[in-house]
């Protein structure tokens, strides 16, 4: 019988090595897996490359692991707003890098990645500092940059339920990058609120199915994240 959920986070993180690139799904905070994100914490991966849209906040879940000084690279859109000192006192002082990448561009290269496609062009950026040293191409007039797709390591999703076939169900803001972050990595895992019987979520509602997820985890909402667990659902 298939199984794949685990009993802890900890479990779930235990073979995240040294330099991995793992991709963290949700909308800034709201549908951040943070649980699994404070086990990473407690693992004691290092030198990691992180791919969310922003840098976290606070010193919990991303924020805390960049706070730790975890994370070797951050790939992102937002990186830069009031609640997120650690990375902007990192960043200032060398010791964390960035990739800055448009919101669109980024969910595109990931679905790239999971759509096994060699990359893409997009006007995007073309002709800022953004397009530096990539291909660019004039199509019908107009300049456009060339894109690699954006493969990792590891992808920490979270998801409002899951069965233990792997089949998801996101709610909000869940649903923002998670969707094509479970296809794009070599090994996935979903934090879940709810695991539910086989068959209880509708084919019509299963948003990743369970042969792109290795690993489920049901959790139990800390106190620390009721904030994140209200805005995500």
């Amino acid at each position: 019988m298939v199984n794949k959920t685990l009993a802890t986070c900890r479990e779930a993180v235990a073979s995240v090595f040294d330099g991995a690139t793992i991709l963290l799904g949700g909308f800034g905070d709201p549908g951040l897996p943070g649980q699994l994100l404070e086990a990473l914490r407690e693992q004691g991966a290092k030198n990691l490359s992180i791919v969310h849209n922003g840098s976290g906040g606070g010193t919990h879940a991303l924020g805390g692991l960049i706070h730790d000084g975890r994370v070797r690279k951050l790939t992102a859109s937002f990186p830069s707003h009031p609640g997120n000192t650690s990375f902007q006192d990192l960043y200032m002082k060398g010791q964390i890098d960035l990739e800055l990448v448009p919101q669109g561009t980024l969910a595109e290269r990931i679905r790239s990645a999971g759509a096994g496609l060699g990359g893409f062009f997009t006007p995007t950026a073309a002709g800022t500092e953004l397009a530096a040293g990539k291909e660019t191409r004039v199509i019908d007039g107009r300049d456009y940059i060339f894109e690699k797709p954006l493969h990792a390591d590891f992808a920490f999703v979270r998801a409002y339920r899951g069965d233990r076939l792997g089949n998801l169900n996101y709610r909000m803001a869940m649903r923002n990058f998670n969707v094509p972050m479970a296809t794009a990595a070599k090994f996935v895992v979903a934090e879940i609120d709810e695991l539910v019987p086989v068959g209880a979520i509708d084919p019509e509602d299963v948003h990743t199915p369970g042969i792109f997820v290795d690993h489920v985890v049901e959790v139990v909402r800390h106190p620390k994240y009721l904030e994140i667990t209200t805005e995500g659902r």
